[in-house]
């Protein structure tokens, strides 16, 4: 009977979630665009030129959060600045301590992010991926250092949340943040 219990909670319980207006796809299809397009020329224009990034995969899951799910706890700035910020930070760690093994590093990196994340309530999923991405990310991603949870980690977030602010905030109807802290 327990076994029972535990698989038929799999069926779910709730209903669909609601379709959104064409107006509310409008507006995060624009911010996405905008806030990953700057990320991706300032990169282009201020960075690479450097060796160096502005834009990690992580960011495109942020962009539906801070677009998209603006009202979700986990897309608000503290979450968005600092889930990108502490998982970097966890990420290096892990790879700095145990980089030889990879799959060690990125077991040890990915969790104690989330670990980090939900201690320092700024718990934003696309974190996990910024702490596999300083394992995994090559040698240019580990030749930064911890200075990836700020540069790119922290600054390219940074510039989600600009743009994040100036579009979410035009049509009448849509306010960002919730919450600042």
């Amino acid at each position: 009977m327990a076994v029972r219990g535990y698989f038929q909670k799999m069926r779910g319980g709730a209903t669909s979630p609601p379709g959104v207006s064409i107006a509310e796809v409008f507006w995060a299809v624009a911010g996405s665009a905008i806030g990953i397009g700057a990320c991706g020329y300032l990169s282009l224009i201020f960075f690479e030129p450097y060796d160096s990034t502005l834009l990690i995969g992580s960011f495109g899951a942020s962009a539906v959060l801070v677009y998209a799910a603006i009202k979700s706890p986990l897309a608000q700035p503290r979450n968005l600045i600092g889930g990108h910020v502490v998982s970097g930070l966890m990420g290096v760690l892990a790879y700095k301590l145990f980089g030889a093994d990879i799959w060690i590093a990125s077991s040890i990196g990915v969790s104690s992010a989330i670990g980090m994340m939900l201690v320092t309530k700024t718990l934003h999923p696309p974190g996990g991926a910024t702490a596999l991405i300083a394992v995994i990310g090559g040698q240019k991603i580990h030749d930064l250092g911890f200075m990836y949870a700020f540069l790119p980690a922290g600054t390219g977030a940074l510039v989600l949340l600009v743009v994040a602010l100036l579009v979410n905030n035009i049509p009448a109807n849509r306010r960002y943040p919730e919450y600042w802290v």
